[in-house]
């Protein structure tokens, strides 16, 4: 993420922090000396923050830990309205098949209601997740600038390490997060949506979604990942979230019984105890909860009042 913050201080934040708070404004309490020099430590910190002020544009630095955390904030913010509003309204409506808005379960003012589900979460999840992306700035995770510090193999091998270990971990957050005494309180939002489109991709409770981001954070604490791969690897997790959610039920592609795809998350939303998974299948399977993807089970069936296997009730867990 320090790549982000580096062109956006380049190119627009210096100036932006310029104008907040600029340096100017402290330049009668600099020739005054900065303090009477009775307070140790903190006169030096005063004296060093004023041989340097007029130097800066802003008198908060680039490295200024407050500065960094409201940066990122923001940039993470917008990013992630530009890229849920871009994206799913795309999916919603070149990939999402309207007929389902005829299903019993799909709510009145649906879309609506995902939106706004979205939009409250959006600046709890950005608060909670900035941290993160300040360890990273602030070189305390193993994320690497040059490839060549471990090399091409480990460059291409460290995305399906990426995507194994946050799959394997996010199962068990998932799963976890269906317990009777977690789920009223956290995942249960967002089961609201029974049958849900692509704007249902971020409509959870803040602390949901933050649970099962955690594995993004926590693989380059515990593995070296470049920092250009990492930014991409983000990028995709949150599109391949939008891209589940659109009910669609493809079940004839040969892939169904390893990839957790939108037919898996799906049945998810249908049947709730059900492929927890979020990429790859292999959890499921292994710890008896998947379930394939069947013709019969297509929620588009009973928008066009066809019956199917009665799904679960909403406001239930396993």
């Amino acid at each position: 993420m320090d790549l982000v913050l580096n062109l956006a201080d380049e190119y627009l934040l210096d100036w932006v922090w310029a104008k907040a708070l600029p340096a100017s404004r402290f330049s009668t309490f600099c020739s005054a000396g900065g303090g009477n020099g009775k307070l140790g430590w903190v006169t030096q910190k005063i004296q060093s923050f004023c041989a340097t002020s007029n130097q800066n544009e802003s008198w908060l630095s680039r490295d200024n830990i407050f500065r960094q955390f409201i940066s990122l904030y923001v940039i993470t913010y917008i990013g992630i309205l530009l890229l849920y509003f871009s994206c799913a309204t795309f999916s919603y409506y070149f990939l999402f098949n309207k007929e389902l808005k005829k299903h019993p379960l799909f709510l009145k003012d649906q879309v609506k209601l995902e939106i706004q589900s979205s939009l409250r979460a959006f600046p709890w999840l950005d608060l909670l997740t900035v941290p993160w992306f300040i360890l990273e700035v602030r070189g305390y995770t193993l994320a690497y600038d040059r490839v060549d510090k471990y090399g091409w193999v480990y460059l291409i091998l460290s995305v399906p390490l990426f995507l194994i270990f946050t799959d394997a971990c996010i199962y068990w957050v998932h799963r976890i997060e269906h317990h009777p005494r977690l789920y009223k309180h956290v995942h249960k939002p967002h089961h609201k949506w029974i049958v849900p489109t692509p704007f249902a991709s971020h409509a959870f409770h803040p602390l949901d979604g933050y649970a099962q981001s955690l594995p993004y954070h926590i693989f380059p604490c515990i593995f070296p990942l470049q920092k250009v791969l990492f930014l991409g690897l983000f990028g995709f997790v949150n599109l391949w979230s939008i891209m589940i959610h659109d009910s669609d039920m493809i079940n004839d592609t040969g892939f169904e019984k390893y990839i957790n795809g939108p037919a898996h998350h799906t049945l998810h939303h249908l049947y709730f105890t059900c492929n927890y998974g979020q990429y790859f299948t292999t959890c499921d399977r292994l710890f008896s909860s998947f379930r394939q993807p069947q013709a019969e089970d297509d929620p588009l069936l009973e928008a066009q009042g066809v019956s199917r296997p009665k799904p679960v009730k909403a406001n239930k867990a396993e």
